[in-house]
């Protein structure tokens, strides 16, 4: 059984390492070094990440990432690349459910930054893997446009978001899905149909955990 967390991330730390520190990501603001110092944080530093959940101690994780920033970029990356044995979300227990999107997505940041970049064909096992956590971030992400959401990934299952008919629908990939619920609609290869008005606010909506 390929380990597509590990295989995502491996992938991700060459590309890294092959781009240098300075390029841009999909990330608005953020350089490589920039991604690659949030990974890292993010394996080996869970109090820098609780202020995704606790606003008020955001500040708190971002001087944490910068200070990882201004480490040397062959050494951030290395750690990138080597996770610790254990930790809240990189470790045998959840690697698999919590850093199969997450690697992928970040892998997407990259090469999508780079003009002229075209769609990796995934294999149906890791296209279920990602559509595994998809469904769960969908409702979450969602929720925020106001209105009822179909969301399908064609062979891999639906998702209804909201009560009611649904007002718009999202098709894609779960890959594409993945990228369009995580706040990367303006990159994501899918088909958005419905009321112009509900399909403009669900491609320029500030989606993402």
């Amino acid at each position: 059984m390929t380990d597509y967390a590990r295989a995502e991330r491996r992938q991700l730390a060459d590309l890294l390492q092959q781009a240098g520190p300075d390029q841009p990501t999909v990330n608005t603001g953020w350089t490589t070094r920039d991604l690659a110092a949030h990974l890292v944080v993010r394996d080996r530093r869970p109090d820098a990440m609780i202020g995704v959940l606790i606003p008020p101690l955001a500040g708190h994780g971002e001087h944490v990432r910068l200070a990882k920033a201004a480490q040397p970029y062959a050494q951030v990356v290395q750690e990138v690349r080597t996770p610790p044995w254990w930790s809240p979300i990189s470790n045998p227990l959840v690697d698999a459910l919590s850093n199969t999107v997450e690697f992928f997505i970040h892998h997407e940041d990259v090469r999508r930054a780079t003009p002229g970049c075209t769609r990796r064909v995934l294999e149906p096992g890791e296209q279920r893997a990602i559509w595994q956590a998809t469904r769960l971030t969908a409702r979450l992400a969602l929720r925020k446009v106001g209105f009822p959401v179909l969301v399908e990934a064609p062979g891999f299952g639906t998702v209804r978001v909201g009560t009611g008919e649904p007002r718009a629908t999202v098709t894609g990939e779960p890959g594409e899905l993945a990228l369009f619920v995580s706040g990367r609609q303006r990159v994501a290869e899918v088909a958005v149909t419905g009321e112009p008005v509900e399909v403009e606010k669900l491609r320029t909506a500030g989606l993402g955990m």
